[in-house]
């Protein structure tokens, strides 16, 4: 945990003043993404969100520390890391409005986002085994919350890669909350990090908060794992808002949680005030990159809502190469009853 920008200058970091500022502006952005997304629920613009806000450096971090070829696997809260990894802002909104997850033609490697707890951990072994198997180099990462780690598909999971070296990096965003249950009564364990040494690798902690202390420790995850070590990353962070969009966090959650204050401070004024007072940037670089994320989100909503709904057999369409018998029936029995019902009020959100 000595890795962290409260007690480091720039030049005690493996990283030069280029990279702080791409690590700051990453933050301005998701954290506009994800105010916006907010304010466009609110307005029943989409069905439902889970806010991330506390959460961008770690992620902002992780994606920065990703080669080019290098396999994301995601949760329903990694959006900082899609987007500091190249995926359009339109494309996640659309599929918060219910269209297919990548509507754009991007090529980040990156798997649809899972929305079960853990079910994407043994898929993000699974690719770097077939790495394995087929002599390729690139590594997989997989995020996930503190409240995966009580899951069995983590167990099965690192279980796998600790027995077959796989090239994967496991990175848990903990943030103190898994939905309304807090970490101390999620594990036993000192440490979600230690947890890596019953499958016979290493894990390690890192302030999540600070974007280079993550890049830095994911990259040298990144290393062991392309050499058949994989590694556990634990980065501690805090989830500012609520669970989701449909959640009371008040119900559950004091103001003032026991955790040290590098840990609730607000990521973003923390790394900002950094870079000042390093003479990396100054307020109107701030001031200028709020205003180039305002102008990104705002041609990504007005994309957003040019692209035509979808058929609603379109559902179909992404299950299966070919539509076996009993499904093809029901493609046709739900055109049928559209047709029947030609007005679409049965079936059109309320834009």
């Amino acid at each position: 945990m000595n890795r962290t920008i409260g007690e480091r200058a720039l030049a005690d970091t493996p990283f030069d003043a280029a990279d702080a500022r791409e690590a700051l502006t990453d933050m301005v952005r998701t954290r506009r993404f994800d105010e916006r997304a907010l304010a466009l629920q609110r307005r029943g613009w989409m069905s439902g969100y889970p806010p991330f806000k506390g959460q961008e450096a770690a992620q902002v971090g992780a994606a920065h520390a990703m080669r080019e070829d290098d396999w994301l696997f995601l949760t329903y809260r990694s959006n900082a890391l899609q987007i500091a990894r190249g995926v359009p802002m339109s494309d996640i909104l659309l599929f918060r409005r219910g269209f297919p997850e990548y509507h754009s033609d991007h090529d980040v490697p990156v798997f649809p986002q899972a929305v079960p707890i853990a079910s994407q951990i043994p898929h993000a072994v699974g690719a770097g085994m077939a790495a394995n198997y087929g002599g390729e180099d690139y590594a997989s990462l997989v995020c996930f919350g503190d409240g995966a780690t009580s899951e069995g598909d983590f167990h099965e999971g690192l279980n796998f890669a600790g027995v077959f070296d796989a090239p994967t990096v496991f990175f848990c965003e903990n943030n103190d909350w898994a939905i309304s249950l807090p970490r101390k009564k999620q594990t036993a364990s000192e440490s979600i990090a230690v947890k890596a040494e019953a499958y016979g690798f290493e894990g390690v902690q890192v302030d999540g908060n600070d974007p280079l202390a993550v890049r830095e420790t994911v990259q040298e995850a990144f290393e062991s794992a392309r050499r058949g070590d994989p590694v556990l990353v634990e980065a501690l962070t805090y989830r500012a808002g609520a669970h989701t969009t449909a959640d009371d966090p008040s119900a559950y959650r004091e103001e003032n949680p026991d955790l040290p204050e590098w840990r609730k401070r607000d990521p973003l004024e923390r790394f900002a005030e950094w870079c000042e007072a390093q003479g990396i940037v100054d307020q109107e670089f701030v001031e200028d990159a709020v205003d180039a994320a305002n102008e990104e989100l705002s041609d990504a909503v007005d994309l957003a809502e040019s692209v035509p709904r979808p058929e609603p057999e379109e559902v179909f369409d992404e299950a299966y190469a070919e539509l076996p018998p009993d499904i093809e029936k029901q493609r046709a029995e739900l055109r049928r009853f559209v047709d029947e019902h030609d007005d679409h009020d049965v079936y059109e959100l309320d834009r």
